[in-house]
């Protein structure tokens, strides 16, 4: 299976659409979070998940901030993150409308982070 080619203004197009498909209600629930793309996880992002260097396209996305259900009153920092790595999703797919879906359920799955689900309870 050959990756498609998707340079990263496409791809970011990409979780464009993917952000506007969020139902309403779950949107508006996302007040100071940003999601951004990058090419492939950092050392710091992979240790932060329990991963090495040699497992980085694994990682396809990560939530970095604190889950809602756990802010107190007194909460306030900058935004919450969700990040996609482009690299890794390319990777594992062998179309452009594999790449759509999988940055899709990528957000999804790190968007419910954010609301405080863990890994086992995702559909993604």
């Amino acid at each position: 299976m050959a990756s498609p080619h998707i340079d990263l203004e496409h791809f970011e197009d990409l979780v464009g659409e993917a952000l506007e498909g969020l139902p309403d209600e779950f949107a508006e629930l996302l007040d100071n979070v940003v999601v951004v793309v990058e090419e492939t996880p950092s050392a710091d992002d992979l240790a932060s998940v329990d991963m090495g260097p040699e497992e980085g396209d694994e990682l396809l996305g990560l939530y970095q901030g604190l889950p809602l259900g756990e802010r107190g009153t007194e909460y306030s920092t900058l935004p919450d993150r969700v990040v996609l790595y482009r690299r890794s999703i390319i990777k594992i797919c062998g179309s452009i409308a594999e790449v759509r879906d999988e940055i899709r359920d990528t957000l999804i799955h790190e968007l419910g982070h954010h609301f405080g689900l863990g890994d086992g309870d995702m559909p993604y």
